[in-house]
Formats: structure tokens, C-alpha cells, sequence
């Protein structure tokens, strides 16, 4: 029996394999600091977990409209009013089962076969691949370090062409860390929306930034960038909810509709008892948020100060999410027990042999040069780990 084209043009999630391989060294005795995990390490605050618990005493496991309750929506659609003064309406929500999915369904409702999007390099590993699973051609866009991995109005200008569909704008950004300002996200978004195309605005990190940078919701910036944009978001990082997989998007109603019906054809409805927790995570104190927040700015600059106290390795400091991108550059050609670091992958395996510490390699973000590091771990761990990191770099020839 064969696989069919579509299939087996996709790569796995590198992320998610290196978090299963972790796990299964540690259940074999292995003592493994793992820096590749993409969730926070904290638990799904209490009034929330109790939410739950509540709905499933109602009993309130049953199947709900595909596309999310209406009480969601409007709690959606109410913190967008708060926290962003914007209004929308429920009819533009689509809540699904997770932010990934909610990007699946953004692409399958405006690709088609042979359109492009634009995504910016070093990028979420995922993004090619939910283009390509709606028959897309993703267009990578390479950034630099110095500019803070964001992406210019001119880059952009450049890889447009008579096919291009979209461009992905990931706000605080996964891999990097990196946060637009308002206006580097005008002077970009001006060149796409010239051009009349589709903006997605992955937000899944938006409560995470530090060191007083704004973070700018694109539809903020006015009425035709709102009408240009789908934003996608999610409770998962925000409310340590990884788990529960309850992801939505906002988008104008006639996209909006395309998506609810694929869904509908697709998953059906999200867990239903995880809407009705999500429901309670948006409507409940900001405690638990500003506390994570709080721990993971230690985390980041901990982390900072001691990779760029290692020599071969640099760093810069990321205004958002929590991760940071490891520039390797200082190590690459150097030797381990024999054998030449010719790019991230043999570095991370190499680390892990050596050192049994896990990093996720650049390559699958589209910079070799680099490994990506989550601070969503300990302090403890953050130490011991970069403990071991510092010993693997002195032990190259």
C-alpha cells in the first residue's frame, strides 16, 4: 500500500521527537536535561482545573457546535474588547483544537494548490508544513540576528510574486523570541495589504514579553489591517494549558465560515470540557500569568548571561515567548571524540551523547547555525544544563 504524495511530502515535528526521546531516556534512568520542551512547566492554574471539574459534573460532555459554544466565542470575543479595543463578533470565531489546528483550518480556507506564503526565517517548524498540507508553496524569508531575526519591508517586497497568497507574521516569536514593534509591523504589513494579501498573525506567545515592549495585535494598527488579517491564538501557552488543545481564530466572517465548515467535516467540536475551562481562563485573574511571566524573565536573562559566558557560543536576549536561539557558529568544524560538528544536528546529537542534554537543532527553523533553548524548565535545570554545555564545548578539539 503507498503513501500518497500529499503525506509523504511531510516532515514530523523535530520538536515533538526530541521531547519523546527525552522522555524515554529519563524513564530508562537517564539523567537528561531536556531545553526542547514548547510548553510551560508550570500547571494548569487551579480556578481553571476547577471549571472543569464543574462542567463535568453538569455534565457537560457533549457534542457542541463544531466551530466552539457560543459562550466561548463571546468570551473570546470579549477579551479582544478589553485588552485590545477590538470588535468583533462571535460569527468571526472559530475555536479548534488548538492554535496549530486553527492555523491548519487558516490555510485549507485561503490556499489554493500553488499559492505561496511568506514565512520568515528562523520559523516555527510547523509553518511549511501546514502550507504544504493545504498544496501551498511556502516562500522562506531569511532574517538576521542582528535585526533581531525580524522581518524588513523590503525583504518582504522582494519575495513577493504574482502567486503569493500570505505572509505569516509570528508575534512574540517561536523560534527567536523577537517582538515588532508598531512600527516595523506597519511598515511590513503596509507592503502586504499594498499588495492585497492575506496576513496571519500567529499571537500564541502574546502575553509573554518582557522588559516593557508593547505587543502589538495587528488589527490594532487599523480598520484595513483588520480586515486583512486572521489572528490566531490560543490558551496553551498563555494559562499552561498545552493539553487541553484549545486554539481559535478570528478572521472575517466569510473565512470564518469556510473554516467552521471544514472543521465541521474534520474534527467536529473541540473537547467540550475544555472550552467550558477556557472560558474560566479568560475570565479569571491575571495571577497566574503575571506570575509565569515573572519566572520565565529570570529564566531568560539567567540563561543569556551564562551562554554568552561560553566560548563559541553567543546569544541575543528575546523580548518574548521563552525561548532563545543559541548562535553555534563559534563551535561549527570543531571536533567531538573524532568525529566534526558540521551543523546543528550534530551538534545536538553529539550534546545529547555526551551530555545528555537536549536542544532542538536550527535546521528545522531554517538556521543551521543556531539550536533553539526553552527556558520553560527550572533554574535549576537551566543551570545544570548549561553546566554541562559549558564541559561539552571545552571537550572540542
Amino acid at each position: 500500500m503507498k503513501v500518497s504524495k500529499r503525506c509523504s511530502s511531510i516532515l514530523g515535528s523535530l520538536t515533538l521527537e526530541i521531547t519523546a526521546r527525552v522522555k524515554a531516556m529519563k524513564t530508562q534512568g537517564h539523567d537528561v536535561i531536556g531545553f526542547g520542551a514548547g510548553e510551560p512547566d508550570f500547571g494548569t492554574p487551579q480556578w481553571i482545573v476547577d471549571a472543569a471539574k464543574e462542567a463535568l459534573d453538569k455534565g457537560l460532555t457533549r457534542y457542541t457546535p463544531a466551530s466552539g459554544t457560543p459562550e466561548l466565542k463571546q468570551a473570546i470575543c470579549d477579551r479582544y474588547k478589553k485588552k485590545y479595543g477590538l470588535e468583533y463578533d462571535s460569527a468571526q470565531v472559530v475555536v479548534s483544537n488548538g492554535a496549530k489546528h486553527s492555523l491548519f483550518n487558516v490555510f485549507q480556507a485561503i490556499l489554493n494548490p500553488g499559492d505561496e506564503v511568506i514565512i520568515p526565517a528562523p520559523y516555527w517548524l510547523s509553518y511549511p508544513e501546514l502550507v504544504k498540507m493545504a498544496d501551498g508553496v511556502p516562500v522562506i524569508v531569511d532574517t538576521a540576528e542582528e535585526y533581531d531575526f525580524k522581518m524588513t519591508a523590503d525583504a518582504l517586497r522582494e519575495a513577493i510574486t504574482p502567486r503569493t497568497k500570505a505572509v505569516i507574521i509570528n508575534n512574540p516569536s517561536n523560534p527567536t523570541g523577537s517582538v515588532y514593534s508598531r512600527d516595523e509591523l506597519k511598515n511590513v504589513l503596509d507592503v502586504a495589504i499594498g499588495r492585497d494579501l492575506c496576513v496571519v498573525g500567529d499571537d500564541i506567545y502574546e502575553e509573554l514579553v518582557y522588559d516593557c515592549k508593547e505587543m502589538v495585535c495587528i488589527p490594532t494598527l487599523g480598520e484595513k489591517y483588520m480586515e486583512n488579517t486572521i489572528v490566531v491564538s490560543g490558551a496553551s501557552k498563555t494559562y499552561a494549558m498545552t493539553g487541553w488543545r484549545i486554539g481559535y481564530a478570528l478572521s472575517p466572517v466569510n473565512i470564518a465560515k469556510a473554516m467552521g465548515n471544514f472543521q465541521s467535516h474534520s474534527t467536529s467540536n473541540p473537547n467540550s470540557i475544555a472550552q467550558y475551562a477556557t472560558i474560566a481562563a479568560l475570565n479569571g485573574p491575571e495571577k497566574g500569568v503575571e506570575d509565569m511571566r515573572s519566572a520565565f524573565d529570570v529564566r531568560r536573562r539567567t540563561m543569556h548571561e551564562r551562554i554568552n559566558a561560553i566560548e563559541g557560543l553567543s546569544c541575543r536576549l528575546p523580548s518574548g515567548a521563552f525561548y532563545m536561539m543559541m548562535n553555534i557558529s563559534g563551535v561549527l568544524g570543531k571536533k567531538w571524540e573524532g568525529r566534526q560538528i558540521g551543523g546543528s544536528m550534530d551538534f545536538a546529537s553529539f550534546l545529547l551523547d555526551a551530555q545528555k542534554v537536549a536542544v532542538v537543532p536550527g535546521i528545522s527553523f531554517g538556521a543551521d547555525n543556531y539550536v533553539r533553548m526553552s527556558y520553560a524548565t527550572s533554574l535549576e535545570n537551566i543551570e545544570k544544563g548549561l553546566d554541562r554545555i559549558e564541559a561539552f564545548c571545552a571537550s572540542l578539539t
